[in-house]
């Protein structure tokens, strides 16, 4: 079935014209958006060859910064990509106009609420400092799993699965979108109140483009605006902000008993307290990933589910389906009594701690950490975890400010620091350093608690050249 477009109904603010700054993905996805549904498009970006590939899979015009403020008169809305600071001077200027800035995401919403591409869908959105990817996933296959009983058709969109712009023009309609949404893409929303948001977590993250943890964490808020609201209540800064919208039908998830409307561990299941009673809903054992993070993305997952009527057979069978992608906590090689596990994704303090909490005894973790700390500090991470290591292996441009949490917080904790600039030459002399301190029974966490960009082309990249580095030290 091929997806109507109402042309008819696209909002009158977007029918004057838009600019789309930035022709990356979501910037060619935002102007492929726009040629189906009929409005006019600038698109501008100073890489000739970004423009010259928007015009060729587009009606769009292609245009640099310059020439795209002078074209401020034809357009009523700038559409930016996420990756586009609020500084930008394009934006700026653009605001300073009078046009209204918002992201690619919103207008995605705009026009699905509007009717462009039949009845507006389900929009279930989860964000977060870490977790968000996972428990995206475990949301899907849930939803997937219902979909059997309701035939509504769910797609993880977003920043995993496929851009939300692909899934509203799915020639098969695509009725339930389960979307992972950046801090990025929450601050340049406006209208986007979907029916159902989780806020997992919060830590500093992104400070560098947001310009303060205050900003970044109004930004990730704006999802408790949503008809039902999810909150991490274990987490207290997003307790803290799920207290201050004073509504008093939030839902909640926690490791421990839960509250009423609030989703939680008894035992070995994972419950929902209803107010009235507590309703079992699936196993809190076989969860991926393993561990305190696992579980807590699980119960996420589940609490959106049961807002949207999912029963409990469906969010177990949805839970026990889903299976961690890449990066995320995975074993990849198992030799000599010792596991290497690549949680690449752990990019932030944050996520190593959550990686760091289920990876072993006191004294059976060698840690590889290191990348761009992105002003984040790690001392209350390695003072935390400093009984489970046997060694640390650090590499990356920010690794001599690690080396110095562990010299303060793990004194005579073996460490190898890799001076290294080239990343796989850095990457395998950590991982043979691993190998030569690792035990039987140990595990090898690569959790950098860093970005991966001052090396490696992304933590997928970081992640497999651990994987492979350990194949051939670990035999």
């Amino acid at each position: 079935m091929t997806t109507r477009v109402e042309a008819a109904l696209v909002p009158e603010t977007l029918r004057a014209g838009v600019l789309v700054a930035g022709a990356g993905v979501s910037g060619r996805g935002a102007a492929r958006l726009l040629d189906a549904v009929g409005v006019r498009c600038v698109v501008a970006d100073d890489n000739p060859a970004h423009r010259e590939r928007v015009s060729r899979e587009t009606s769009a015009i292609a245009v640099d910064t310059v020439e795209a403020e002078e074209r401020f008169g034809e357009v009523s809305v700038v559409v930016t990509s996420p990756g586009w600071r609020p500084d930008a001077p394009l934006l700026v200027a653009a605001q300073r106009a009078g046009l209204e800035v918002i992201g690619d995401v919103e207008l995605c919403f705009r026009l699905d609420r509007a009717g462009v591409f039949g009845p507006p869908r389900t929009w279930l959105v989860v964000t977060g400092t870490n977790g968000k990817t996972t428990t995206t996933g475990m949301l899907a296959s849930i939803m997937g799993e219902a979909s059997k009983d309701s035939g509504l058709r769910a797609q993880a969109c977003g920043n995993i699965g496929v851009a939300v712009s692909d899934a509203l023009v799915d020639a098969h309609r695509v009725d339930v979108l389960v979307a992972e949404l950046s801090s990025f893409q929450l601050h340049w929303s406006q209208e986007l109140v979907p029916d159902a948001g989780v806020l997992l977590n919060l830590a500093d993250d992104h400070i560098d483009w947001h310009g303060s943890f205050a900003a970044y964490a109004h930004a990730k808020a704006k999802v408790l605006q949503a008809r039902v609201a999810v909150a991490g209540v274990d987490d207290a800064e997003v307790a803290k902000l799920a207290a201050r919208t004073g509504r008093d039908d939030l839902y909640g998830f926690t490791l421990g008993e839960p509250g009423p409307r609030q989703a939680g561990v008894l035992g070995d299941r994972l419950v929902f307290h209803s107010g009235t009673e507590v309703e079992e809903l699936a196993s809190a054992t076989g969860i991926e990933p393993a561990g305190v993070a696992g579980v807590l993305d699980a119960l996420a997952a589940a609490a959106v589910a049961v807002s949207q009527g999912v029963s409990p057979q469906r969010i177990d069978d949805g839970l026990r389906a889903y299976r961690v992608e890449g990066h995320r906590g995975a074993v990849v090689h198992a030799a000599n009594g010792i596991n290497w596990v690549d949680n690449s994704k752990a990019t932030n303090p944050h996520a190593a701690d959550s990686a760091l909490a289920g990876a072993g005894q006191p004294g059976t973790v060698v840690w590889v950490a290191g990348g761009q700390l992105k002003g984040a500090s790690v001392d209350e991470l390695v003072a935390t975890h400093a009984h489970l290591f046997r060694a640390v292996a650090l590499l990356g441009v920010d690794r001599g400010i690690v080396h110095k949490a562990v010299s303060e917080h793990a004194p005579g904790v073996p460490v190898f620091v890799s001076d290294s600039t080239d990343p796989a030459e850095a990457m395998d002399q950590c991982v043979r350093f691993a190998a030569s301190q690792a035990r039987p029974g140990d595990t090898v966490l690569l959790a950098p608690a860093a970005a991966s960009l001052d090396m490696f082309s992304g933590m997928s990249a970081r992640g497999d050249a651990f994987a492979a580095a350990a194949v051939r030290h670990c035999v």
